[in-house]
């Protein structure tokens, strides 16, 4: 174990992969001679040559339309979209071709793809290069969608994503890149789908948090603990698949929930949540199930509107106080 970055996890991982399977490469804007414009895949360029890691033109559908293809016929691309309020302009390629292909063609069609997409609002960026866009395509069956909140799952979801044969949209949180923690050196280090992670364990109230929300929603347990309140944090870490059992023998255990994620709170990952909850873990429940999310508003510009919109620390704080004064 040693201490990197979120962003160095992903590159440690991508390096990995590449020096183990010759097929997989990676390509998006500025992705070689800059080193990605967060700075992921600084030095990818010198190690593997311009072969296998390709700068783009500036269209998101050739992008994921040129992954597929490749994907398609043998190879196991990684592509970067800069943004992911830029996905929908790639939509058609996700939606209908990459997620269905495997589908439509009866198992005979694989789709290892995997989109590594940044999420989130890094801070006066405004609307169109801020948004949490993971809940736009949990309805569409066929694509995996994977939420890491710290280096190490962010390496070991990535190595999962390049080495399976479905395709993945890979959310980095675009304020989690400077984060430091412990990696496992292990070349094949892996985190498997469908497994959430306990982070912190409690015994009043359940935060479900979902990529940067779980950093958050660690410092509102702190200050809930100084009241007395209890808090046990789950980080799904994939939205799909998701770990029901998990989420559900956590609720049981509290029987009071709070679903945190950065997207905005109509329609975002707590409704599904929220929905599975009220459907499987109803007889467990002692109130209702809560998110906290992002107001329903366009992401402003200036810095004080910002955080006014986006869910923060004291807001799970409120939502936690709310539920245990109600026992």
């Amino acid at each position: 174990m040693r201490e990197i970055s979120y962003s160095e996890a992903i590159r440690e991982a991508m390096g990995e992969e590449m020096r183990r399977d010759p097929n997989v490469f990676l390509m998006g804007e500025d992705v070689a001679v800059f080193g990605g414009v967060w700075g992921v895949s600084e030095g990818m360029l010198a190690e593997f040559g311009a072969e296998r890691v390709r700068d783009t033109p500036i269209s998101e559908a050739a992008i994921i339309g040129a992954g597929l293809g490749a994907a398609m016929v043998g190879m196991r691309p990684i592509v970067e979209i800069m943004f992911g309020d830029f996905l929908l302009c790639a939509g058609d390629q996700i939606v209908n071709q990459a997620a269905k292909a495997r589908f439509m063609s009866g198992g005979k069609a694989q789709v290892p793809l995997t989109i590594r997409v940044t999420t989130g609002a890094p801070g006066s960026a405004a609307a169109q290069h801020s948004q949490s866009p993971e809940s736009w395509f949990m309805n569409v069956p066929g694509l995996k969608i994977v939420t890491p909140s710290t280096p190490a799952d962010a390496k070991g979801l990535l190595k999962t994503a390049v080495r399976g044969n479905d395709p993945v949209l890979f959310f980095e949180h675009k304020m989690l890149y400077g984060d430091t923690g412990s990696v496992p050196e292990d070349v094949d280090f892996t985190v498997p789908f469908g497994q959430a992670s306990v982070v912190r364990e409690g015994s009043d109230v359940t935060v479900i948090a979902v990529s940067i929300m779980v950093k958050k929603a660690l410092e509102a347990a702190d200050l809930l603990a100084g009241e007395g309140t209890s808090v046990e944090v789950v980080d799904p870490r994939t939205l799909v698949p998701l770990d029901k059992e998990t989420l559900i023998q956590s609720v049981a255990k509290t029987s009071r929930v709070i679903v945190a994620h950065e997207a905005h709170r109509r329609s975002g990952p707590g409704a599904e949540i929220a929905a599975m909850l009220a459907e499987e873990a109803i007889e467990y429940l002692d109130g209702p199930v809560v998110r906290v999310g992002a107001k329903n508003v366009p992401l402003p510009y200036s810095p004080a509107l910002e955080d006014f919109v986006l869910p923060g620390v004291e807001d799970i704080v409120a939502a936690a106080r709310a539920l245990t004064l109600k026992r």
